[in-house]
């Protein structure tokens, strides 16, 4: 009698051959630039208690050619991430009736995106306000 060898299914790269979960991985990892930027953020925050000089030397820092595409990429992925987020949406929500018709799952991502640019134009707004 021969001992069989079990069998050891293959992992590495299982995510490359589906165009969704393609799709579901770029998007997750997307949110290595939001934390990367909200570390970004809190050092400037750590900065601004230090004083004036440290401060601007955070802001000097930020205007590195480096700093500047990193966060034109931070920028890109972050927006992906939000637009994947907002279609995705209507598949997590229970089925919505208004007036007894189902809401089409385009008008409740629709209605996201919209909220989002929003709320995005709002703060804009506010801070070149001040």
């Amino acid at each position: 009698m021969s001992a069989r060898k079990p069998y050891v299914r293959p992992m590495g790269g299982w995510w490359r051959r589906n165009p969704f979960f393609m799709r579901y991985m770029v998007r997750e990892a997307s949110a290595v630039f939001l934390a990367v930027y909200a570390v970004i953020l809190l050092a400037g925050v750590y900065r601004l208690s230090q004083g004036a000089a440290a401060y601007e030397a955070w802001l000097a820092a930020l205007r590195n050619p480096l700093a500047i595409v990193f966060h034109g990429i931070a920028l890109l992925a972050v927006a992906y991430h939000a637009y994947t987020w907002w279609k995705v949406m209507p598949k997590t929500l229970p089925m919505l009736h208004v007036g007894g018709r189902r809401i089409p799952e385009i008008t409740l991502s629709a209605v996201g995106w919209a909220a989002w640019l929003a709320a995005s134009l709002i703060v804009y707004a506010l801070v070149r306000g001040l």
